[in-house]
């Protein structure tokens, strides 16, 4: 690589680094972080002065003892005392205050990532982006960030802790050399040597001696350190991947227990665990090569500065105090100058991880304005950038050219114009993978891949809600799962439990109070049970139903239909429910079928080759 390539390299990771620290002191924290920076750097400096003053006390205290000065000897004693102590003190205070930054720092940055991940969907647009199939380089590849909890919870951990102290650790390197060097030039006198019968003199050649040593050191550990930098960033994002599918087994550990699925899952997990072991062997090999330079290179400097300065404290030219000065002296430019030797594991850490959270960021900023964007017709090339234009109407939900495509462009339907009145009950019916689903979530306003326009009644967001097939409840008491996503605070045990009772679920009543797990403890029934139950407990006016009663046996399926029907017409709202079962289908006046059209479709067919659905309209 080329110098300019190598300078191109550093600004790169500069801005990058520059981007992900910024906001944070431009935030609402900004003067604490500030202030909390500058004292951090003002430690800095006063630990520095302390060990100018130490090295001077150094020349002293041995020359004391090689004149055999019991007084000064004594006296020095003492002053070493309080340098000592006043040493501590800053040392203890400077990691103090540099843990508060990067713990607030931390917090920050944790909060607002988590807010921007949650935030318009993002999260979810995410998934869908991780696993398309066949997304478009050129707008969703940034938006395929592996493991967003492990970004969020490890990657800003690493980041915060390691900006800071590499940042103040390449200040103390700065600040240490800038004060030891003119000390070590002037210890080092004038240094003669003969060659071809004529006598040179060197001022300072022992700082010349440690630049050329810090040199050679730092750039033997850049070529042994950099496969480490890569080698990091794999090794977090398999360590991810391995953690994550442990949980998924604990998480459906009944259904894999059902199907014995337990050779299957430890086959998985052993590949994951084997890539985990795979990648660090080799970061431990390069790692290995590392330490042998490394600590080769420390030992050399400690015995390097005597045998360089023996020669004139031999011949008389300086005393015992003066050679240990230089020897200390010589250790702190060295130091300085060898940082990059000392902290390149850290350096590496650092840059990959650094570039998994300047990469998630990415990812965020895709996800966010895929929903976000105004409305665009889709089409096979720009599907990811459909939207929908949302207006208001008071009674309500109409779709007007409503256009449903995959992540990886594949249309499902097009030009669906559909109404549903307050009132109407609908049920929505198709082939499996024909769209149905989709079309529920493009009204819920979550699937960015859709595109055309839609009405919506006055408060809509407040007053729908939509039960999945597979609803999702929070490791919580059965009264916050039951409320979810709602402060179970604002409805009292009597309505909680009256809504059991509406939902066949008499038996949970003595439970509100219990925390668990309840997506697991709960069979597939009581789970769409409990999810029926919040919709008698919140009373929405509009309520979208996908196959919300598909694990219940028909009698409980009619039972608890009818009073979802009751619900809805209590209200005056309207139902629109997905539905293969004919039991079903006779709750509702009205249906919405996906099917196959039968002559041309204007606009074309799917990148796949196979004809987009249309939505046709009838009463029942």
């Amino acid at each position: 690589m080329t110098l300019t390539a190598k300078f191109s390299e550093f600004k790169a990771q500069a801005h990058k680094v520059w981007a992900l620290s910024l906001p944070y002191f431009q935030s609402e924290d900004k003067w604490k972080a500030r202030g909390m920076f500058a004292l951090i750097v003002a430690l800095n400096l006063g630990t520095v002065y302390m060990s100018v003053l130490i090295n001077q006390w150094n020349s002293v205290f041995y020359d004391a003892l090689q004149a055999k000065d019991q007084k000064v000897f004594w006296e020095q004693l003492w002053r070493f005392t309080y340098l000592a102590f006043t040493f501590v003190v800053l040392a203890v205070y400077k990691f103090y205050i540099t843990q508060l930054l990067e713990i607030r720092w931390r917090a920050w940055m944790t909060d607002h990532t988590m807010g921007r991940w949650l935030a318009h969907k993002a999260f979810y647009t995410l998934e869908l982006m991780r696993f398309s199939p066949a997304a478009d380089a050129s707008t969703l590849a940034t938006a395929t960030a592996d493991n967003p909890d492990q970004r969020i919870q490890d990657d800003i951990n690493l980041f915060t802790g390691y900006t800071v102290s590499l940042s103040m650790g390449l200040l103390n390197a700065v600040v240490t050399l800038l004060s030891f060097i003119g000390v070590l030039w002037g210890l080092s006198g004038l240094t003669s040597f003969t060659l071809g019968g004529t006598t040179y003199e060197i001022a300072g050649f022992m700082v010349w001696v440690a630049l050329v040593y810090a040199l050679a050191g730092s750039v033997i550990a850049h070529y042994l350190g950099k496969p480490q930098i890569q080698l990091n960033f794999f090794q977090q994002r398999f360590e991810a991947d391995f953690r994550h599918h442990l949980v998924r087994v604990r998480e459906h550990s009944e259904a894999i227990a059902l199907d014995q699925g337990e050779t299957v899952e430890r086959k998985a997990l052993d590949g994951r665990f084997a890539a985990v072991l795979a990648n660090y062997l080799k970061l431990l090999r390069a790692q290995k090569r590392l330490i042998w330079f490394s600590s080769g290179y420390g030992q050399a400097a400690v015995i390097f500065p005597f045998i360089v300065a023996a020669p004139r404290f031999f011949s008389g030219a300086i005393q015992l105090g003066q050679l240990m000065q230089i020897s200390s002296a010589f250790g702190y430019v060295q130091g300085a100058l060898s940082w990059l030797v000392d902290n390149y594991p850290s350096l590496a850490t650092w840059k990959a991880t650094t570039d998994r959270l300047t990469s998630f960021e990415a990812s965020l900023q895709v996800a966010t304005a895929l929903n976000l964007q105004q409305n665009e017709p889709v089409s096979q090339g720009n599907a990811a950038q459909a939207a929908i234009t949302t207006i208001a109407d008071k009674n309500s939900l109409q779709l007007h050219d409503l256009q449903l495509a995959l992540p990886n462009g594949s249309l499902l339907a097009q030009h669906v114009g559909l109404t549903a009145l307050a009132g109407d009950t609908i049920v929505v019916q198709g082939p499996s993978g024909s769209g149905k689903s989709t079309l529920f979530r493009a009204i819920a306003g979550i699937w960015p891949f859709a595109s055309g326009s839609k009405s919506y009644p006055d408060n809509f967001t407040k007053e729908a809600m939509f039960i999945a097939q597979r609803p999702y409840f929070p490791n919580a008491t059965l009264r916050a799962a039951l409320a979810y996503p709602l402060d179970p605070g604002q409805y009292t045990d009597a309505a909680l439990c009256t809504a059991l009772d509406d939902a066949m679920l008499a038996h949970l009543k003595p439970r509100l109070g219990d925390e668990d797990a309840w997506g697991q403890k709960l069979s597939g029934g009581e789970q769409q049970r409990l999810a029926l139950a919040r919709v008698f407990l919140k009373k929405p006016r509009w309520v979208f139903a996908d196959e919300a009663t598909s694990a219940l046996d028909p009698a409980a399926e009619q039972a608890l239909y009818t009073k979802l029907l009751a619900h809805v017409q209590a209200v005056r709202g309207t139902l629109v429910s997905i539905a293969h079962r004919p039991a079903v289908a006779g709750f509702h006046t009205k249906q919405w079928t996906f099917a196959a059209p039968t002559a041309a479709v204007p606009g074309g067919v799917s990148p796949d080759g196979a004809a987009p659905f249309t939505v046709l309209a009838a009463a029942l």
